[in-house]
């Protein structure tokens, strides 16, 4: 039973983190690169060495205010840093700098669609810059644990929600619109599997019609949409069940466990006043001016939702298909350069493009930069289609070869025999051949059983290896069964 249908209300508020795409980290010339071997990439800095000073990478701020911008947020002119302090072993200085009085942005907005289609307006509470942690490595030594410290001061932007989520499918089609959003503005690659955006879920529930929030649980450091969707389903049943068997939520930090699909409780939840943050005396306010903010606007791109707008006002989409083309900009780029190269509909190109060619890119886990069939090499074979030389069923034959590396579409086209038979008087002579093989489905056609002219289209098509021109056979067909 849902949550709704049971007479809870549920509340959800999500702490997203995007590592931010800088080659250096927040406060250090370290290196932000991936995959290097554990503690090459921390500096004194990045240890906490006595003496040292942290000196703010600019192009964290540039990003920061670039993000403030795209979600009709205050990107603010005075922000400061703090320090946040608590004891873990991959924290080397015994706190953490981040933003916590003054953030850099505050009071966004995005809007997604609900699970009924409906738009639905979210509010952005704030998002403030601040650095990584390292992180403990379990295993990696027997019978002990490691910290590997290239993480430390990696620099993040952690965007925080206002608790307007309503389900645990309002807070993935969030978290997805924040994932696209960063990467259209090229401040993250949003890379899940390396840590480069996460979140944590802050999850309550409470009787349908209350005002007042319920004891929240925050589910701590969810790395896919998935499992951010099956651990926030998982813990609102699990606070109902305890609800209703007369306990109580304890407030707490919690973790998602995806082998057993469930949360197990971690530790209890801290209040701001439990790390004592206070301003950090080694970092200046950051202070920025209208002529700063106005010289970032200006590198705005175009944003998701008015591309999906464009795609469907000057293209003509089906808006589903606009949409699922503007999650990914490189995706939506393709379809454009397609697009523009063909003689083909647009919402043709639209099918091709979300259909074959993303279903080749799934099935062989390919990105759309890694495609084996160029954008200018798709449009020729849209090109086929639209001038007539193939059909669209042998198109998909084509298709395959081109992504099998066989050569371009006329090459294989040609190689293979496949130009499509448009000779009205070669066609004419196979449909009167089978007409006369199939004298009583004739027969019955005529007597008005008109869904066998798919019968005849399919022993045309067959007698003419898929080559016959589909129009031209159904015409024809119509035209001598209807003597």
């Amino acid at each position: 039973m849902s949550a709704a249908a049971s007479g809870w209300e549920v509340v959800i508020g999500l702490e997203i983190h995007a590592q931010l795409a800088t080659k250096s980290k927040i406060f250090s010339g370290a290196s932000t690169a991936y995959g290097a071997e554990p503690n090459t990439q921390a500096c004194l800095v990045d240890l906490g060495y006595p003496g040292v000073l942290p000196v703010l990478n600019e192009q964290v701020v540039r990003m920061a205010a670039k993000f403030g911008l795209a979600v009709n947020a205050k990107v603010a002119p005075r922000s400061i840093f703090a320090r946040k302090n608590y004891f873990y072993p991959d924290l080397p200085k015994g706190y953490q700098i981040s933003q916590y009085e003054l953030p850099i942005v505050e009071h966004g907005e995005l809007f997604i669609r609900d699970a009924d289609g409906n738009e639905k307006r979210i509010g952005i509470t704030r998002a403030h810059l601040e650095e990584d942690a390292g992180k403990s490595l379990h295993g990696a030594v027997e019978g002990s644990s490691g910290i590997d410290l290239n993480r430390a001061g990696t620099p993040l932007l952690e965007i925080v929600s206002e608790p307007d989520l309503r389900s645990a499918a309002d807070a993935v089609a969030y978290m997805r619109k924040i994932h696209t959003i960063v990467r259209y503005l090229g401040i993250s690659d949003g890379n899940m599997q390396e840590g480069s955006f996460r979140c944590d879920a802050n999850v309550s529930v409470r009787p349908r019609g209350e005002e007042a929030l319920g004891t929240r649980a925050e589910i701590k450091n969810l790395n896919s949409f998935r499992f951010v969707e099956r651990a926030i389903n998982y813990e609102v049943e699990r606070q109902i069940d305890l609800l209703e068997d007369g306990g109580e939520v304890v407030q707490e930090t919690r973790l998602y466990d995806s082998d057993k699909d469930e949360t197990r409780s971690m530790r209890s939840k801290e209040e701001a006043n439990d790390y004592r943050y206070f301003p950090d005396p080694d970092l200046l306010p950051i202070e920025i001016d209208d002529d700063y903010i106005e010289a970032v606007r200006e590198t705005l791109p175009e944003l998701p939702d008015a591309k999906e707008r464009r795609f469907i006002d000057d293209y003509g989409l089906k808006p589903d298909d606009a949409s699922i083309l503007t999650v990914n900009l490189s995706l939506a780029d393709y379809f454009e350069a397609v697009a523009e190269a063909t003689s083909a509909k647009p919402q043709a190109v639209a099918n091709w493009v979300i259909g074959d060619l993303v279903g080749a890119l799934k099935r062989d886990s390919m990105s759309i930069a890694d495609s084996r069939v160029a954008a200018a090499d798709l449009a020729v074979l849209l090109d086929r289609i639209a001038d007539r030389t193939i059909s669209g069923k042998i198109a998909k034959e084509v298709f395959e070869a081109m992504w099998n590396g066989e050569g371009s579409a006329d090459d294989i086209i040609e190689a293979r025999g496949l130009k499509q038979i448009t000779d009205t008087g070669a066609i004419e002579a196979v449909v009167d051949q089978v007409i006369a093989d199939n004298p009583s489905q004739a027969a019955d056609y005529r007597a008005g059983k008109d869904k066998l002219i798919g019968f005849f289209v399919g022993q045309v098509m067959k007698a003419t290896q898929g080559k016959a021109n589909p129009a031209q056979v159904n015409e024809l067909l119509k035209k001598k069964l209807a003597d």
